[in-house]
């Protein structure tokens, strides 16, 4: 029976998100055409019917799960987004966790289609994360963006660095711990850190 445009459309899509989760439990490397095409209930022949090469569905699936991470982070304040980040439970679940935290050092290895699309969804997830802080002036956006970056270094970071631990590993969630108070704690207005900071010291 011949597939109509919109189903293979829709076939391609669901080939993108599968492989998205496939490799980002996996890695890039982790995971064949063959296997991805099983997973998404479709034969390995009908691969090159949507995508000219792994690298493409590389990058496709890229752009794909960072979108994922940009829609967490619309709608909810910074603090939300970084405590929901540097959870255990997002920490637990990497295929349908962070792109960045996932494949980030894998990316660094791929071809220059697959690192162009990781940037390009970092860009966005910027964009969008610095556009809710409500800036005014240039300035205030190029502080706002400087924020953002750092924040979402940080973050991806610890999650990083915490799954490279053991998963009963007390490490683990002490890194998430340390990270996600420091991330919290860099939003309160600087008045009232230091207030704290004088508190504790007083204590």
């Amino acid at each position: 029976m011949k597939v109509t445009k919109a189903q293979a459309q829709a076939n391609r899509a669901h080939v993108i998100e599968t492989a998205s989760q496939l490799f980002r439990e996996h890695g890039f490397d982790g995971v064949g055409v063959a296997d991805l095409m099983a997973a998404a209930g479709f034969t390995h022949g009908g691969f090159y019917k949507h995508f000219g090469s792994k690298a493409d569905l590389m990058a496709e699936s890229t752009a794909c799960g960072i979108a994922q991470t940009k829609a967490l982070s619309e709608g909810v304040d910074a603090s939300t987004f970084v405590r929901h980040y540097l959870s255990r439970g997002h920490r637990d679940h990497r295929a349908t966790g962070c792109t960045m935290a996932a494949l980030g050092g894998d990316a660094a290895r791929q071809p220059e289609s697959v690192r162009v699309a990781f940037a390009d969804g970092v860009e966005k997830l910027v964009e969008t994360l610095s556009q809710q802080s409500g800036t005014s002036t240039a300035a205030d956006a190029a502080q706002a963006r400087a924020k953002v970056l750092d924040v979402l270094t940080h973050a991806v970071g610890a999650l990083v660095m915490s799954r490279a631990c053991p998963d009963d590993s007390p490490l683990a969630d002490e890194i998430l711990a340390v990270s996600r108070d420091a991330i919290l704690e860099s939003f309160r207005p600087r008045q009232a850190t230091r207030a704290t900071s004088r508190r504790r010291s007083a204590g």
